[in-house]
Protein backbone atom coordinates (compact mmCIF):
# COMPACT_ATOMS: atom_id res chain seq x y z
CA UNK A 1 0.00 0.00 0.00
CA UNK A 2 1.42 3.42 -0.91
CA UNK A 3 2.40 5.90 1.77
CA UNK A 4 2.40 9.12 -0.29
CA UNK A 5 -0.90 10.95 -0.61
CA UNK A 6 -0.77 11.32 -4.40
CA UNK A 7 0.08 7.62 -4.81
CA UNK A 8 -2.91 6.71 -2.62
CA UNK A 9 -5.13 8.86 -4.81
CA UNK A 10 -3.79 7.21 -7.96
CA UNK A 11 -4.70 3.77 -6.58
CA UNK A 12 -8.27 4.92 -5.92
CA UNK A 13 -8.64 6.68 -9.31
CA UNK A 14 -7.18 3.71 -11.17
CA UNK A 15 -9.64 1.36 -9.47
CA UNK A 16 -12.57 3.61 -10.49
CA UNK A 17 -11.34 3.92 -14.08
CA UNK A 18 -10.85 0.16 -14.30
CA UNK A 19 -14.47 -0.40 -13.30
CA UNK A 20 -15.70 2.18 -15.82
CA UNK A 21 -13.61 0.64 -18.58
CA UNK A 22 -14.92 -2.84 -17.73
CA UNK A 23 -18.50 -1.59 -18.08
CA UNK A 24 -17.77 0.01 -21.46
CA UNK A 25 -15.89 -3.06 -22.72
CA UNK A 26 -18.73 -5.31 -21.56
CA UNK A 27 -21.35 -3.21 -23.38
CA UNK A 28 -19.13 -3.21 -26.45
CA UNK A 29 -18.85 -7.00 -26.49
CA UNK A 30 -22.56 -7.45 -25.74
CA UNK A 31 -23.63 -5.33 -28.73
CA UNK A 32 -21.38 -7.33 -31.06
CA UNK A 33 -22.77 -10.60 -29.69
CA UNK A 34 -26.35 -9.38 -30.18
CA UNK A 35 -25.77 -8.62 -33.85
CA UNK A 36 -23.93 -11.91 -34.41
CA UNK A 37 -26.75 -13.85 -32.71
CA UNK A 38 -29.33 -12.18 -34.97
CA UNK A 39 -27.24 -13.12 -38.01
CA UNK A 40 -27.05 -16.77 -36.87
CA UNK A 41 -30.83 -16.84 -36.44
CA UNK A 42 -31.22 -15.46 -40.00
CA UNK A 43 -32.99 -12.35 -38.73
CA UNK A 44 -31.15 -10.13 -41.18
CA UNK A 45 -33.55 -7.18 -41.05
CA UNK A 46 -33.26 -7.03 -37.26
CA UNK A 47 -29.47 -7.41 -37.51
CA UNK A 48 -29.31 -4.51 -39.97
CA UNK A 49 -31.43 -2.44 -37.57
CA UNK A 50 -29.14 -3.31 -34.63
CA UNK A 51 -25.98 -2.51 -36.59
CA UNK A 52 -26.01 1.30 -36.04
CA UNK A 53 -26.34 0.80 -32.28
CA UNK A 54 -23.38 -1.58 -32.33
CA UNK A 55 -21.35 0.87 -34.42
CA UNK A 56 -22.15 3.63 -31.93
CA UNK A 57 -20.92 1.57 -28.99
CA UNK A 58 -17.78 0.51 -30.88
CA UNK A 59 -17.00 4.11 -31.81
CA UNK A 60 -17.54 5.35 -28.26
CA UNK A 61 -15.17 2.65 -26.94
CA UNK A 62 -12.58 3.76 -29.49
CA UNK A 63 -12.91 7.45 -28.58
CA UNK A 64 -12.48 6.57 -24.89
CA UNK A 65 -9.32 4.59 -25.76
CA UNK A 66 -10.79 1.33 -24.50
CA UNK A 67 -9.87 -0.17 -27.87
CA UNK A 68 -7.64 1.15 -30.63
CA UNK A 69 -9.30 3.02 -33.49
CA UNK A 70 -8.01 0.51 -36.04
CA UNK A 71 -9.43 -2.31 -33.93
CA UNK A 72 -12.79 -0.52 -33.91
CA UNK A 73 -12.72 -0.13 -37.68
CA UNK A 74 -11.83 -3.81 -38.05
CA UNK A 75 -14.72 -4.90 -35.82
CA UNK A 76 -17.20 -2.65 -37.64
CA UNK A 77 -16.17 -3.89 -41.07
CA UNK A 78 -16.25 -7.50 -39.86
CA UNK A 79 -19.84 -7.09 -38.61
CA UNK A 80 -20.97 -5.38 -41.81
CA UNK A 81 -19.33 -8.13 -43.89
CA UNK A 82 -21.04 -10.85 -41.86
CA UNK A 83 -24.42 -9.26 -42.52
CA UNK A 84 -23.78 -8.82 -46.24
CA UNK A 85 -22.46 -12.39 -46.56
CA UNK A 86 -25.50 -13.72 -44.72
CA UNK A 87 -27.80 -11.70 -47.00
CA UNK A 88 -26.13 -13.16 -50.10
CA UNK A 89 -26.16 -16.75 -48.85
CA UNK A 90 -29.70 -16.54 -47.43
CA UNK A 91 -32.25 -18.45 -49.48
CA UNK A 92 -34.45 -16.10 -51.48
CA UNK A 93 -38.12 -17.01 -51.50
CA UNK A 94 -39.38 -16.86 -55.08
CA UNK A 95 -42.84 -15.33 -55.50
CA UNK A 96 -45.66 -17.49 -56.82
CA UNK A 97 -46.30 -17.26 -60.61
CA UNK A 98 -49.62 -15.41 -60.05
CA UNK A 99 -47.79 -12.72 -58.06
CA UNK A 100 -45.17 -12.31 -60.78
CA UNK A 101 -47.82 -11.80 -63.45
CA UNK A 102 -49.65 -9.26 -61.30
CA UNK A 103 -46.42 -7.31 -60.77
CA UNK A 104 -45.65 -7.34 -64.52
CA UNK A 105 -49.13 -6.02 -65.34
CA UNK A 106 -48.75 -3.24 -62.76
CA UNK A 107 -45.37 -2.29 -64.17
CA UNK A 108 -46.78 -2.10 -67.70
CA UNK A 109 -49.67 0.08 -66.50
CA UNK A 110 -47.26 2.48 -64.80
CA UNK A 111 -45.12 2.71 -67.94
CA UNK A 112 -48.19 3.44 -70.05
CA UNK A 113 -49.34 6.24 -67.72
CA UNK A 114 -45.97 8.04 -67.51
CA UNK A 115 -45.30 10.65 -70.23
CA UNK A 116 -42.08 10.31 -72.15
CA UNK A 117 -39.24 12.00 -70.30
CA UNK A 118 -37.43 14.76 -72.14
CA UNK A 119 -33.82 14.06 -72.94
CA UNK A 120 -31.46 16.72 -71.65
CA UNK A 121 -28.19 17.31 -73.39
CA UNK A 122 -25.26 17.37 -71.07
CA UNK A 123 -22.74 20.15 -71.42
CA UNK A 124 -19.15 19.03 -71.77
CA UNK A 125 -17.18 19.41 -68.57
CA UNK A 126 -14.24 21.78 -68.79
CA UNK A 127 -10.97 20.38 -67.62
CA UNK A 128 -9.15 22.67 -65.27
CA UNK A 129 -5.42 22.32 -65.13
CA UNK A 130 -2.89 24.14 -63.09
CA UNK A 131 -0.69 26.53 -64.94
CA UNK A 132 2.92 26.43 -64.01
CA UNK A 133 4.93 29.59 -63.63
CA UNK A 134 6.66 28.88 -66.95
CA UNK A 135 3.37 28.66 -68.85
CA UNK A 136 2.13 31.88 -67.26
CA UNK A 137 5.32 33.64 -68.30
CA UNK A 138 4.90 32.38 -71.88
CA UNK A 139 1.34 33.68 -72.05
CA UNK A 140 2.40 37.10 -70.80
CA UNK A 141 5.20 37.22 -73.36
CA UNK A 142 2.79 36.54 -76.21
Amino acid sequence: MPNIKSAKKRVIVNAKKTEQNKAIRSAFKTEIKKVEALIKENKLEEAKAALPAAFKVIDSAATKNIIHTNNAAHKKSKLAKKISDAAVSAPVAEPAPAEVKAEEVKAEEVKAEEPAAEVKEEKPVKKTTRKTAAKKAEEKAE
